[in-house]
């Protein structure tokens, strides 16, 4: 028994059911008949039956070649993953001491993350007596919920987990 992406392909003699409704290889019903007879039916156009719907009432086979029913199928596989969008994790640092043009330029580069599709983590990173200074970080962190906001809403509040404080922001349309 083949298997694509966790689906088995059951075909003739492994399949389970006694009576089947018939499809031949051009799409059309030939009927309902039992296993034994479109096994036969199949065999005798050179061709395996091959189960397609199990949960149907009777249970749907049809009758192909079994190696194209294979390729097509890895090829349909193929056409959905190439056509997917993996949403990817852009990370962008902060210090609570920044300089406005980096601020500008940084929040620039998450604005175009934001346009691409992808969740942007914001981390400001805290340095020995910087840490009194949270109040800072989170100021640092509204403005760019602000700066963004025609984009992107957080996703994550900001959170401090040891010297870092880290949000996330996710794209409008997610």
């Amino acid at each position: 028994m083949e298997s694509i992406k966790n689906e088995k392909i059951i075909r003739n003699e492994e399949i389970p059911f006694e009576q089947l409704r018939v499809v031949d290889s051009d799409g059309k019903m030939v009927g309902i008949m039992s296993k034994s007879e479109a096994i036969n039916f199949a065999r005798s156009k050179g061709l395996d039956l091959i189960l397609v719907a199990p949960t149907a009432q009777p249970p749907v086979a049809r009758v192909l070649d079994y190696g194209k029913y294979k390729y097509e199928l890895s090829k349909r596989e193929q056409k959905a993953k190439k056509n997917q969008k993996v949403i990817e994790v852009k990370e962008m640092k902060f210090r609570p001491v920044i300089n406005e043009h980096d601020y500008q330029t940084k929040v620039k580069h998450i604005r175009r993350f934001l346009e691409d599709g992808n969740k942007v983590k914001v981390t400001v990173m805290f340095r020995g007596r910087e840490m009194a200074f949270m109040d800072k970080g989170k100021e640092i962190l509204n403005r760019i919920v602000n700066d963004v906001s025609d984009l992107g809403v957080v996703e994550k509040e900001a959170k401090v987990e040891g010297r870092d404080m880290i949000m996330v922001l996710k794209p409008k349309n997610l």
